[in-house]
């Protein structure tokens, strides 16, 4: 059993906050070092190819079972991110130039893993005028170009900065999935993600919609950060208003004294009480455990979305 240490100085700009207690994770939550031959074997196609994952920039405790099972979660446009949220441990600062070529590498690594399913997430660009949009589509165009077969979910920014047609270049290249993760309860909000604004992340989820009512839509987020039931059930309302698809919900982890606090370790049974009002609420498909991320089992999850999809037309 392991407990991922991040290193402090991955983040500069949350060195003035007060450390905050670190509490010991209960054994839901710990999970075992990555050793297996898969997982190596991953890792090295991750490296030859010159990729960033959220894997590993996040330290998600899923890595060492996803890896072996050669699943990984390509992040473009760098591993610097213009945004500076109190959970995240991705670094902040000012990013590189775009690699016009990565596109294309995230192909080949796709292609190579021989993948069925994968996800594509990426840094808060705020220093691009299209927050990265097209660059999302070049890379989902490129995995189409080398592996038609394989689905394509895309766990995008909020584009916060930028016109409406950012948004409109991503939708355009048809994802399978379409993710934008709320993160958190709206009060948090100025605590949790200050430069995000709730409203305009729900609105870009329901402008996907609007702009193609055959994507699947989904979104997630974490608990243990300080909400209470009755903050998610609500957000729970406000994505269904917004007729997002899918719901992932888990534990909120700390990198770092530094980052958030964890409010507490939410049981497994809440997990499971919360997948049962939000499956009451009408999403196609929850994912509600401790260690849920978005992307985790994201492939089996899809295929399960898209037969639950085919079943309720089938009802209509």
């Amino acid at each position: 059993m392991r407990d991922i240490k991040i290193p402090q100085e991955r983040h500069p700009e949350k060195a003035h906050r007060p450390d905050q207690a670190q509490p010991k994770k209960p054994a839901w939550i710990r999970v075992k070092a990555p050793t297996s031959a898969g997982y190596k074997e991953t890792r090295d196609i991750l490296k030859t190819n010159k990729l960033v994952t959220v894997c590993e920039e996040a330290g998600c405790p899923n890595v060492g079972e996803c890896w072996s099972q050669g699943h990984a979660t390509m992040m473009i446009m760098g591993d610097i991110c213009t945004r500076g949220c109190s959970f995240c441990n991705i670094a902040t600062g000012k990013p590189n130039q775009l690699d016009q070529f990565e596109p294309g590498r995230v192909a080949h690594a796709v292609q190579t893993l021989g993948l069925n399913h994968v996800v594509v997430t990426s840094v808060d660009r705020d220093d691009l005028d299209d927050g990265g949009a097209e660059h999302f589509a070049q890379t989902i165009r490129a995995i189409r170009h080398r592996s038609p077969g394989t689905t394509i979910e895309i766990l995008t920014p909020d584009f916060l900065k930028c016109a409406p047609e950012a948004l409109e270049k991503v939708v355009e290249a048809r994802p399978d999935v379409f993710n934008h993760n709320l993160e958190t309860v709206p009060g948090l909000y100025p605590s949790v993600r200050p430069g995000a604004r709730y409203f305009h992340s729900l609105r870009l989820l329901q402008r996907v919609k609007e702009l193609d009512p055959a994507m699947f839509t989904k979104s997630g987020i974490m608990v243990g950060l300080g909400e209470d039931r009755q903050a998610v059930l609500q957000i729970m309302d406000d994505m269904r208003a917004a007729d997002v698809d899918f719901l992932t919900i888990g534990q909120y982890l700390q990198p770092t004294p530094k980052h958030h606090r964890v409010d507490r370790f939410v049981t497994p049974e809440e997990f499971k009480a919360y997948e049962t009002s939000a499956y009451g609420k009408g999403f196609l498909m929850v994912s509600a455990t401790p260690l849920t991320r978005s992307s985790y089992h994201a492939g089996d999850d899809f295929a399960r979305l898209r037969a639950a999809r085919l079943e309720k037309l089938g009802r209509a």
